[in-house]
This record gives C-alpha cells, structure tokens and sequence, in this order.
C-alpha cells in the first residue's frame, strides 16, 4: 500500500447506505450562507456513477418545474451529510443519459420488487 492509498482511506466515510444507478435518493447536502450553516436535500434519480475511491462521484437528476436539473455529488464529500435511498428502480444500463430526452410518465423508472 502506498502513502496515497493511506492518505485517502482515512478520508473515506463509512457510512454510505449503498445505492444503484436508477434509485431515488435524498442527498442531504451542507449549504453555507455566510458564517451560517442549513442542510438542504435534493432529491432525485441517480443517473450515473462514476471512480472509485476518494474521486468517486454520482449525478442525481430531478425535475423542477418543467426543467431537469443535475447535479454531481462528490461520494465521500464533507458536504454531504448523508444519502438516504427513496426506492429502488428497475434499470438494465449502467448510465441513464436517456432519462434527458423523455418527458413525464415516460421519464419514470419502474420500481425494483
């Protein structure tokens, strides 16, 4: 084990509930206003993952007010308090880059059962 890999596995958190691309999830994320401090959640689909490691990261999309809004999280970020899973959905690709070009009910994932 190099010094890098020492470095990053005490960065790494522990405790992330495990979740897919194609799940619901809540990302509690730590906003600062100043010398103030509020957790804001954005909740979404999971659309993609990505690296391993201390550089892994996530893209969570959601629909607001007609318009797609994505974000991508950092996995083991100081910003993010904590990822709660909604639901699971029932996906067969790694990366739903498609999910962008639908609309409505077609844009919904089924539910994992």
């Amino acid at each position: 084990m190099t010094l890098i890999d020492l470095l990053e596995e005490k960065q790494l958190k522990k405790d992330i509930d495990t979740f897919k691309v194609g799940d619901t999830v809540n990302v509690h994320v730590i906003i600062r206003e100043g010398d103030k401090e509020r957790v804001q959640i954005f909740r979404g689909d999971v659309i993609a993952k990505r690296g391993s490691g201390l550089g892994a990261t996530f893209t969570v999309r959601k629909v607001t007010f007609g318009v797609g809004v994505e974000r991508i999280f950092p996995l083991h970020s100081k910003m993010i308090k904590k990822i709660e899973v909604v639901r699971h959905g029932k996906t067969r690709r790694a990366k739903l880059y498609y999910l962008r070009k639908l609309k409505g009910k077609a844009a919904r994932l089924k539910e994992q059962k």
